[in-house]
Parts: structure tokens; sequence; C-alpha cells
């Protein structure tokens, strides 16, 4: 038996050698593995030590480790430089040039494809990678207080701790300032996720008396900078630690939505304007820090990089506004002129969808008026609004979809291409109304035919989302006709006046915004000029063609829908063409569907 056991194992050893090492050297941990073998054949026998030490040396995951150890050699040989440092930013650019493209197959597939979580979690690791942006391995250092006996202060320099950090092309992330009492240099905040903060060596409060060698006292915090851009390779800090608590941190995650734009390098008011964090309105951010009542410290979601920035404080930011607030009260609004503001552009003729136009608000003078410096400031968040990552699950109804945007901006247009891109998928809501019946028209789809009575009735129920009168009839869009076509797991497309958003603004419906943008003067007088626009009511044609005083009325009443609502908008998209608006419009609301999105955290 003993033999046997032998015999067999001499091919297994032979075929060994020639799987393990093909393409290596006879230097190679291959050959040293094989010479090992060939050396342990005359102690081998059928005791089960020898078969387990035959197996693991034998096994097919030792194989793999000596491939990957292999090739490990071989990068290190050849020290592959990357040619781009900034691939995630490059991702980007391509999007947005491919947002103002024809949709095409091919873009549409490579969009998707750079829109995927884990490619563009691949390309943000590559430039982590490229730029060496990771934690260092710090070599040992040991104090030399040799100069010590020159300092008359001998119980601080018993606690002088000497901090070694390798320099690399991030900011250390920290901020210092000079302390009114001593006039020493103390380290004022230590940002998130820098340098810093993760070498968990320097904290707030710290002294500092020496960087590189260079002594500290009598110097400004502004001289420091050229002292760390002199550096090269690691950076020297002789530091006492400060006597102020460290506090731990706070692990909960708190995401905010920016509802203003913010930029460090104009603001008088921030401490270092290297540390601010640069945003616009619109973006998430996550809160990593609020110690400081003044100052946050925040990063934004879509960027790769984790050191925090500075940005102001809810309280700050909303103390600014109340001081802003005044000029807004006092700003005059084109939105409540009668001539055309609530007909539509119509690119397309002869085709009627039920709950696709604007008809019944084409009135002003019979409308329910609303002030609109109360719609400006009601409700209106003029700070950060604390969100949540949500995802859509099995049988839950869909967000509701809201288009809003200026008359002839082509927002009913562009919801009747997405209405008819899938009719079993989205849904309009059908209007009420109080008009008799035309023969050509169907109960629940054209409209819903009531009387004045029961129409009044449900205006005093506040049961309406819109509604107005024209030619003695009312017309209105309902709450109910909206969950109607929710009810029916069907995506409701609807498109209101911007202050009617605030109704629909609730745990109910997770309204997705989009803002339908004109382009500039230029491009409105190119495709517009040509295309009709519905009347005012004392116009004798119930259509007209585009003049330009309609073109500076649609981008005067855009700015107004921006200032005043655009801390509502999820989503602006420019109508400069129709199909490439309508194709973006429709990629996102399948992203919408299926992909983590940010909803207020009251929705919850």
């Amino acid at each position: 038996m003993d033999c046997g056991n032998e015999s067999r194992s001499i091919p297994t050893l032979q075929h060994s050698e020639e799987m393990m090492c093909t393409s290596t050297h006879h230097h190679s941990a291959c050959s040293m593995l094989v010479t090992l073998l060939y050396r342990l054949e005359p102690y081998m026998d059928a005791t089960e030590e020898s078969s387990f030490l035959q197996d693991m040396l034998m096994a097919n995951s030792l194989h793999v480790v000596i491939k990957l150890h292999e090739r490990l050699q071989r990068f290190s040989t050849q020290k592959p430089a990357p040619i781009q440092e900034h691939a995630e930013h490059l991702a980007h650019q391509v999007m947005k040039e491919l947002h103002a493209l024809e949709a095409r197959p091919e873009i549409t597939e490579l969009m998707c494809v750079l829109s995927k979580p884990h490619v563009q979690d691949l390309l943000a690791v590559h430039d982590r990678v490229a730029q060496n942006d990771y934690e260092p391995k710090l070599p040992s250092l040991e104090a030399d207080d040799d100069d010590d006996d020159d300092d008359d202060d001998d119980d601080d320099e018993d606690s002088v701790r000497i901090i070694q950090l390798m320099k690399s092309k991030e900011p250390l992330g920290a901020t210092v300032k000079r302390d009114v009492l001593t006039g020493a240099l103390v380290v004022a905040r230590v940002m998130r996720g820098g340098a810093a903060d993760r070498s968990g060596l320097i904290h707030e409060g710290d002294e500092l008396r020496e960087v590189n060698g260079v002594p500290m006292q009598d110097k400004n915090p502004e001289e420091i900078i050229p002292i760390l851009a002199q550096s090269d390779g690691a950076v020297t800090f002789k530091v006492i630690p400060g006597t102020k608590d460290q506090l731990e941190p706070d692990d909960t995650e708190v995401f905010v939505r920016a509802m203003f734009d913010y930029h460090p390098e104009k603001d008088p008011a921030i401490p270092c304007k290297e540390a601010g964090l640069e945003f616009w309105r619109g973006d998430v951010l996550q809160i990593v820090s609020q110690e400081d009542d003044t100052w946050w410290q925040a990063r934004r979601i879509a960027d790769a990089n984790p050191r925090a920035g500075l940005i102001p404080s809810r309280q700050l930011q909303e103390r600014r506004a109340v001081l802003q607030r005044p000029k807004a009260l006092f700003q005059t609004s084109r939105a409540l002129k009668l001539n055309s503001e609530d007909a539509d552009y119509v690119a397309i003729h002869g085709i009627h969808l039920a709950g696709l136009r604007r008809s019944f608000r084409r009135s002003k003078k019979d409308r329910v008026k609303r002030k609109k410096s109360e719609a400006e400031i009601e409700n209106h968040d003029s700070s950060y609004l604390e969100v949540m990552p949500y995802v859509r699950q099995p049988g839950e109804p869909h967000r509701l979809v809201l288009l809003v945007g200026p008359t002839g901006v082509g927002v009913t247009e562009l919801k009747r291409k997405l209405f008819l891109s899938d009719p079993e998928h989205f849904g309009v809501a059908v209007p009420h109304t109080t008009r008799e019946r035309k023969r050509q028209e169907r109960e629940g789809v054209d409209y819903y035919y009531v009387s004045k009575r029961a129409f009044e009735t449900d205006i005093l129920e506040h049961k309406f989302i819109e509604y107005g009168e024209h030619g003695g009839n009312y017309y209105g869009t309902s709450l109910d006709s909206v969950r109607k076509v929710l009810a029916e797991s069907k995506v409701c497309l609807l498109d209101v006046e911007p202050n009617a958003v605030k109704l629909l603004y609730t745990t109910e419906f997770k309204p997705y915004v989009t803002f339908v943008k004109p382009p500039a003067i230029e491009q409105l007088r190119l495709g517009r000029r040509k295309a009709k626009i519905l009347a005012s009511c004392d116009e004798a044609k119930p259509t007209r063609t585009f003049m330009e005083a309609d073109f500076k009325e649609m981008i005067n009443t855009a700015q107004d829908m921006e200032d005043n609502y655009g801390y509502l908008f999820e989503k602006i998209i420019i109508n400069d063409d129709l199909a490439a608006v309508f194709a973006e419009l429709r990629a996102e609301l399948k992203k919408l569907e299926k992909e983590s999105n940010w909803i207020p955290k009251i929705w919850a």
C-alpha cells in the first residue's frame, strides 16, 4: 500500500511542476516549491501528516497565491504611471457633453455604463490610487530634546510632542489661529477626513511650537503656509497638547440638500477661505461636524475626496437670509400679467390628450389670486433641508413627477411626449369641469363633469391643486385625480404653477420637481419664431406666433421662478432641444424608479 501511494505521487509531482512553473524562472517561488516537493518525496508515507502536507502543497488555492505573487513582482519592476489622475471628473464631463448630443443607442448605452454606481466607484478608486491619496506609513521618530534647556517653560516642555506627517498633494486639513490670551499659535479646527484628522495626532487646541524646526513664536498664521510649501517629504510639528476636551465623534449620519449657492472665496466672514467647501443649490452634503455653532464641516456626496470643508451653519445662514429678505419682498412680478402667461408652446398640432392642456388656467381675471409675496416667503427654507436616501419598494406608489416652467417653454409638449412614449407606464390627472360635455368627449377621459355646486364644495374642502374660471365655467385638477393615477401603479405626470408645488410637497406624493428652463434669448428666437402660442382671452384668434416680448417675458418669469422656488427643484433642464431634453428626462425618470435618490427626511 505504501508503494502504491508513492507510485501515484510521482506523476502528480511532475504534473504540478509543469502546471506551476510555466512562464517562471528558476529563482521564483514556484521553482522553490517544486524543489521542496522533490526533496520531501523520500519522506512521504501513508500517514495523515504526509497526506495533509501533500494536499496543502498541491492545493489550487496555493497555486493562485503563487501566480499573484509573481504578477505583483512583475508589477513592482514595471512601475506603471497613471495616464489620467481625474478619470471620475472626466467621465462626468463626458456625460455632460453626451447630454447635449442627439439621442442615439450607442450614446444611451455609454451614458448608462458611465452612470452605474460600480463604474463610478471604480473611477473614484483609480483616481485615489493615481494621486497617492492613501494613508502613508509614518517612519519612526525619536524626539530630540537637546534644545529643551534653552526654553524657560520647563513644565510645557515636559509635555511637548513631536509629530511627523508625510506630505502629499492634499492640504493638511487643519486651520490655525492666534490665541488672544497667550499669543500662541493654536490649532483652531481639524477638518474631518483630512490628513491631520486621519493621523489622529493633531487636535483642536494644540499649540504649535515649531514647524520643520522653525520656531512659531512671533509668527502669523499666514506665515506657516510658505514653510509647509517648501517642505519635501515629511513635515515635522512640535506641539504642546491642548487642554480642550476631545469630544467623541458623532457617528450619526446627517445629510442635507443645500438651498443656496455658496462660494467661500466670496465670503468675508469665513475663518479660512482655503478650508471652505464650495457648493451649489441642490447639492447633497454630508454634515460631519456641528460642534461649531457658526461653521459646520461637510463634504459633497458626489465628491470622491473624503476631506471635509467649512460651510455656514443653519443658524448663520438663516440669520443672513433674514437680513437679505426685505429686498425680496419688494420685487415686482411679471408673472401676474394677463396676456399670455398661462398659454403654452405647441410644437406639434393635431393631437389631443386628456389632461395635457392648460386651457382652464388661461383666464386670470376670475381665477383665485394668490399674493406672490406670501408665496415667496411662506415655508421658505433658506439654508438646508435634511434628506435621506430612498429606494422605491415593489408595490409602493411611484413618486409624483411635477413639471414646472414659464409659459411657452414647452412643459406641456414635454409631458405629452413622455406620456405617448409609454401610456401603460405614464399617466396624467384628468381635470374636473362644470361645463357641458361635448359629443366627442368621454367622462373620466377628457374631463370629470360635475355641477357648479359640487365644484364649489370641493373648493371649500381644499380638494383642488389648481382651479380657475373661464367662460363662466370652472376647471381644476383635483388631488383625487392624481391619487387615481398613482393607485394604478403608473407614474403621474403633472404640470403646475410653482406655488402649487408646496401643496403637493408631502409624504403621500413624494414629488420629483423638474424645472424646465428656457435657453438664451438668441436660441429662443431661432427655435420658436414660427411656433404658436395660445393667445389671451381678449385677442381675436386662439393662437398666434411668438413675439420678442414673449421671449423676454419667458426668461424673466423663469428667473423669478428659480429665485423664489428653486429650493424645491430637484432637477433643472434647459429646453434648447426638445428631443434631447425628452431623452434626458426619460433617462432620469428611469433612474428615479430603480436607483437610490434623496428625499426630505420628514417624508420617511
